[in-house]
């Protein structure tokens, strides 16, 4: 054997310089029968106590676990917890809304308000005349005539709704008052066709005090709800309803009928 192979041979020796390999651990520490046996035992119970805490962790989950199971399982917490995040996500699609519409109406294409202004003298007339006009609208009466407030705020809604009225409506002028980015506008319909304008100052010389505050934004339909103004909703009736109403407040002459 070369003196290569015995210097690697040597390598291999054990740290007290013994050639016998068979009784060495992996550190070249010798063992004997006694304290190998004493070992692979305190391994072996080592094992067991480990399986054992293991066992006992899975069958007695933390306090916190079980708090958790406890609320899951109650049914008053769960629906308090849903109710809140419904809540939550209801409030932030309003706010969402809000604020489109707000931006819609900054930029013009959605009208902040808009309302038909007429001589009717009866606020439930004139949501039946908005029924049969297909017209969503909450009608308010005063003494210097009845009001729609329009739902349809988008585009050209506002137009289209004075103009289905009076054509449904014939011989009845309407005045549609608007207010599209903060700028007001004052138009007179007749038979769908639009006709002279007004200035907004002259307009509300002639209409009740609420029109003024609903056009300038210093009221809302809930403030005058909340006033106990008399208020009626197109959306509370159908076609045979609105012809109803229509019926009691028209009177028919000899080859002529007029509206009350």
């Amino acid at each position: 054997m070369s003196d290569d192979r015995n210097n690697d041979f040597d390598d291999f020796q054990g740290f007290d310089g013994s050639n016998d390999f068979g009784d060495l651990n992996a550190d070249g520490m010798h063992f004997s029968e006694e304290e190998l046996e004493a070992a692979m035992a305190g391994f072996e119970q080592e094992f067991k106590d480990a399986e054992a805490s293991k066992h006992e962790r899975a069958d007695n989950p933390p306090s916190e676990a079980f708090d958790s199971s406890e609320a899951s399982d109650n049914p008053e917490s769960s629906e308090s917890s849903e109710s809140s995040e419904v809540d939550d996500m209801l409030n932030a699609a309003e706010d969402s809304l809000k604020f489109e519409d707000e931006l819609q109406g900054l930029l013009g294409n959605r009208a902040k308000v808009a309302v038909i202004i007429t001589r009717l003298t009866s606020p439930r007339l004139l949501s039946a005349f908005c029924e049969l006009s297909d017209i969503s609208a909450q009608c308010i009466g005063s003494a210097q005539g009845a009001v729609a407030v329009l739902r349809n705020l988008d585009g050209d809604g506002p137009e289209a709704a004075v103009k289905d009225m009076t054509i449904v409506v014939a011989g009845m002028p309407a005045i549609l008052a608007v207010n599209r980015a903060d700028k007001l506008e004052a138009t007179m319909y007749v038979e769908g066709r639009a006709g002279k304008t007004f200035a907004p100052p002259v307009l509300f010389t002639s209409t009740a005090p609420f029109v003024e505050d609903l056009m300038l934004g210093i009221t809302d339909m809930n403030a005058l709800e909340q006033a106990d103004m008399t208020i009626f909703d197109s959306a509370d009736l159908d076609r045979d309803a609105a012809m109803s109403i229509i019926a009691e407040h028209t009177r028919f002459g000899r080859g002529t009928s007029s509206i009350s």
